[in-house]
């Protein structure tokens, strides 16, 4: 029986696990190892997959388009120009104007194109002529106007009392031909119109001018007034002369614009 126990303990000791280190078997000392291990592979496995999926991502994914570059952008640039071309004393300024988001000008100066010529003496207006008109064509040999000592003094009158003017004749509603009516005085068109100031009369359609203000509309479907003929007076000799128009143009001359180089175009000159 003890020879028996004996052979058992000695089996035992045989088959105990052999310790390494610090007296602790080898599988436990593995272990840490085997998890550092599987961790560092599950690690790479994680990297590799990221890395192949992020590929496939750049390959396989829709660009987005570039951004279209914004539309041109259009700036117009409106040029607006002065030009002298007389006045009462020689010259006057008119402008010619087009239209701009954005705005420049420029102004420039020259002598008159407008010719210059004698309409009347003061001798023909006054005397025995008071009150009388002197009809005369002017810039051009198609364009009538009508010269008048008013008795009153008026906007842009010349001789010694500042009311002798004159005006284009044709009537800016349809260009008839319009008359001068002075003050108490009627058309002879419409004895029922007594003239409260001396007037320019249209018997077409009533337009009514008033002469003493620049022809401004009184009365009646004109749009505006008729243009004033520039004049200048001669101390010395009395001599009236016609030496430019102001705005608008006459009309059928580009009608309504403030432009009067187009009263000179179309037409034979004065001389």
């Amino acid at each position: 029986m003890a020879s028996s126990s004996g052979a058992e303990d000695e089996g035992r000791e045989n088959s105990a696990p052999p310790e390494t280190g610090e007296g602790k078997p080898e599988g436990e000392n593995d272990n840490p190892r085997r998890q550092f291990l599987a961790l560092s592979l599950t690690l790479g496995v994680v990297l590799v997959v990221g890395g192949i999926a992020s590929v496939a991502l750049s390959l396989f994914s829709p660009t987005a388009p570039a951004p279209s570059p914004p539309p041109p952008t259009t700036e117009t640039v409106t040029s607006t120009e002065t030009l002298t071309v007389g006045s009462a004393s020689g010259s006057n300024s008119t402008s010619a104007a087009s239209g701009s988001s954005s705005s420049t000008s420029s102004t420039s100066t020259t002598s008159s194109p407008f010719p210059q010529i004698m309409v009347a003496n003061i001798s023909d207006l006054t005397g025995a002529n008071l009150g009388q008109t002197v009809d005369f064509n002017y810039p051009l040999e198609e364009t009538p106007n009508v010269l008048v000592k008013l008795g009153v003094k008026a906007l842009n009158g010349v001789g010694p009392d500042g009311d002798i003017v004159a005006f284009s004749q044709v009537c800016q509603h349809l260009g008839c031909i319009w008359g001068f009516v002075a003050t108490g005085d009627s058309p002879g068109c419409d004895s029922s119109y007594k003239a409260k100031e001396p007037v320019g009369y249209c018997c077409c359609h009533g337009s009514q001018y008033d002469l003493t203000n620049g022809a401004a509309v009184l009365g009646g479907p004109a749009p505006r007034p008729v243009p004033q003929v520039i004049l200048s007076y001669d101390d010395s000799t009395g001599n009236i002369y016609a030496t430019g128009m102001t705005p608008p143009t006459i009309f059928g001359y580009h009608t309504g614009s403030n432009n009067v180089l187009f009263d000179l175009q179309g037409g034979t000159p004065v001389s």
